[in-house]
């Protein structure tokens, strides 16, 4: 039988920005954990970072001041780099998630049994029970320009099914391309040795170009919906949905036109970062 992980050797980040009506709920979840590893909080520069110091002291977290917004994966990287040493897997979470009492215990014990992993997420479900879509395939640059192009005027077009699909249905643990950053634990020694997240995505794409880098540098990453969490939604962004549309569209031509970024693709770029600014002007007008 496997030896216990000390909780010392596990810590958890989370990134707050206007976040402090979700950390105490969040912070209840990882207290009441099988394995209740210390927390960090990197704040992005909050309005009510007075409320997210007071939900800390009550939790023993540990606040994390960024002093600047640097979007999620900035933030996760000025926590990590307050971590102690003899931190080994740094459990990423978004605040909105509450986790089960076995998830940390799970995703650790996975991660001493498969050395290979560099990281491994749980079953994200949504507040209605449906599954959220939590490790998916990387997607392509023709799945990118269809999707972008079409979506808006034709939702259920086949790039789109094929970029939005996933099989969180299934119970079985598999190995996937990439795991989203709304929960996943990753190994230090491998995020560490990919220099973390790349703060070049401000906000989303960041954990699919973690997974992408995981997987060039030789680390497996697994799919393991033998525990859950539940992820409520995108609280800290709601306010400022036209600046997270520009936000999410920038990153996505930002992943795909680096991985793609061969000379005779140029006109397949041009074409997915027109569709990508089309798609986020309707988007923002609609929502207006």
């Amino acid at each position: 039988m496997s030896s216990p992980v000390p909780s010392r050797a596990t810590a958890v980040v989370t990134v707050s920005y206007n976040s402090s009506g979700e950390l105490g709920g969040f912070l209840d979840s990882v207290d009441g954990g099988e394995l209740a590893p210390h927390t960090y909080i990197a704040d992005n520069l909050s309005a009510d970072l007075e409320a997210t110091r007071a939900i800390a002291a009550v939790h023993d977290a540990t606040v994390v001041e960024v002093g600047e917004n640097r979007g999620y994966g900035g933030a996760v990287n000025a926590a990590t780099a307050a971590l102690p040493d003899e931190v080994r897997y740094i459990l990423v979470s978004n605040p909105d998630v509450r986790l089960s009492p076995d998830t940390v215990r799970v995703l650790v014990q996975a991660m001493e049994d498969r050395p290979e992993l560099g990281a491994v997420g749980p079953r994200v479900l949504n507040v209605d029970g449906t599954p959220y879509p939590s490790a998916r395939s990387f997607p392509s640059l023709r799945t990118g320009v269809g999707h972008a192009v079409f979506f808006s005027l034709w939702p259920r077009n086949p790039w789109s099914r094929r970029y939005l699909s996933h099989k969180d249905g299934s119970l079985e643990p598999r190995t996937v391309d990439w795991l989203s950053g709304s929960c996943m634990l990753v190994r230090r020694t491998a995020f560490d040795q990919l220099g973390g997240f790349d703060e070049g995505y401000f906000m989303y794409f960041e954990d699919v170009d973690l997974g992408y880098r995981l997987a060039k540098a030789g680390w497996k990453r697994l799919f393991l919906p033998t525990t859950s969490v539940v992820h409520s939604g995108a609280h800290s962004t709601t306010t400022e949905s036209a600046k997270m549309i520009r936000a999410h569209h920038d990153s996505a031509y930002r992943y795909l036109s680096r991985k793609y970024s061969g000379p005779l693709l140029a006109p397949l770029r041009w074409v997915l970062r027109l569709g990508l600014d089309l798609r986020a002007t309707y988007l923002t007008r609609r929502g207006a």
